[in-house]
């Protein structure tokens, strides 16, 4: 049996992954076997699972009697939600995503990856696009609409004016640890977020890079004309 947690801060999140770890090793199970496993008072298990229930991280289901077939209530079991599988242990979709951008690369080269990237992120641009129909021309306009569309898509984005433009910031990326290895996806990302914005963009920090922040310069179109007439001048 691991040992109970220290009390304090933190000690709460502590028990809640030994929970989650004991479903993902054991699968579902019910308020007094977790209490039993984990040695827990059964009001402390029960605060624990509806903590979790609230945050979306498990899931309560009957589970038939098979002591008293047809008599009584059916006991109640606690299993992962996707999220709590997320939480409760790594998985190897990275490495597969790698594993299969390299085999790609090796059998058609840089090429290949490329028209595979840009295909990817085909339905994504479809998909903002289409929550991008009312945004206007405006390029911050449509920035700040993207940033909703790909936040929607799982990427917690948000746009803010600055004084030369406006800027496009990405504070998660789905594919951040894939990208590292394969820039392609952050450079056909950027592409997508120029045709979506309607204007050359920069990009100037990427998660996969190791920056924060994946953060986007949309250059102020109005101020990028009075800068070539200046420079023709």
């Amino acid at each position: 049996m691991p040992p109970a947690p220290a009390a304090g801060a933190g000690s709460d999140g502590r028990t809640r992954d030994r929970v989650a770890h004991h479903l993902l090793e054991h699968g579902a199970a019910t308020a007094a076997e977790l209490g039993c496993a984990l040695g827990l008072s059964p009001a402390a298990i029960r605060r624990h699972l509806d903590a979790m229930l609230a945050d979306g991280l498990i899931e309560c289901r009957d589970r038939p009697s098979r002591a008293q077939r047809g008599r009584g209530r059916p006991a109640k079991a606690f299993e992962l939600t996707d999220a709590g599988r997320a939480a409760g242990g790594p998985h190897t979709y990275d490495d597969l995503a790698r594993e299969a951008l390299r085999w790609i690369a090796r059998q058609g080269g840089d090429d290949a990856v490329r028209e595979f990237v840009a295909e990817r992120v085909a339905g994504l641009e479809e998909r903002c696009r289409t929550a991008m129909s009312d945004a206007g021309d405006a390029p911050f306009a449509r920035a700040e609409a993207l940033a909703e569309a790909l936040s929607r898509e799982g990427y917690a984005a948000g746009a803010t004016a600055i004084a030369s433009g406006g800027q496009l910031c990405q504070h998660h990326c789905p594919v951040a640890h894939v990208a590292a290895e394969f820039p392609q996806l952050c450079e056909a990302e950027t592409q997508v977020i120029s045709r979506l914005v309607g204007t050359h963009v920069q990009r100037l920090a990427t998660i996969a890079n190791g920056d924060g922040v994946c953060t986007t310069f949309i250059p102020d179109p109005r101020r990028t004309m009075t800068e070539s007439v200046r420079t023709s001048s």
